[in-house]
């Protein structure tokens, strides 16, 4: 969902500076400017003297000036937070029964799970990425499939050998997973 708003916003904001980039480009290029264009021509200034003090009585107008720049910034820290925060699980933490933990790396169990799922029959190539908790991954897998295999078969195999080790080498009481499949396109050959 985030990515999605984050694609909405990021391309509306475009849209936007692109619009009123291009519009000062050609207004100040010695287009006449639009009918919704604030100034009236290129030599017209930003703020003219009367628009900069026409609020400077008013004891209310910086501190609410100041309040929306700062909420402003507030919610461009947020959307640049969430788009750099990591979305691939960094470390598993593993019961070793003793009441303590390992911490276990999320690349190594992702290559181990992306290898054993390489492996099974049918398989072309095989891709793992761990999301959620460090006490609760989750696992998107993507298989691609050579033509001739079962996909059934495939994810039977997936979920009873790959998938159950490593939920039993982790220590994982459960280990949900989100499956994708695709077919692999071999090129026509010439055959004499």
């Amino acid at each position: 969902m985030l990515r999605i708003v984050n694609r909405v916003l990021i391309g509306f904001v475009g849209l936007v500076l692109l619009l009123l980039g291009g519009s000062v480009l050609a207004v100040g290029l010695g287009a006449p400017p639009p009918s919704w264009w604030i100034h009236d021509g290129r030599h017209d200034v930003l703020l003219s003297d009367a628009e900069r003090t026409r609020w400077q009585g008013s004891g209310w107008w910086w501190p609410t000036v100041i309040a929306a720049l700062a909420v402003l910034v507030l919610l461009a820290l947020w959307w640049l937070t969430a788009v750099l925060r990591r979305r691939r699980l960094a470390e598993v933490l593993v019961d070793t029964g003793d009441g303590e933990g390992a911490l276990l790396r999320g690349r190594a169990l992702e290559g181990v799970l992306a290898s054993e799922a390489g492996e099974l029959e049918g398989v072309a190539h095989a891709h793992a990425h761990l999301t959620g908790r460090r006490t609760a991954p989750e696992a998107r897998v993507r298989l691609h499939l050579e033509p001739h295999v079962d996909p059934a078969t495939v994810l039977h195999d997936l979920t009873a050998r790959a998938l159950t080790h490593a939920r039993n080498s982790a220590g994982l009481a459960r280990f949900p997973a989100e499956v994708r499949m695709k077919g692999v396109r071999h090129r026509a050959e010439r055959v004499s």
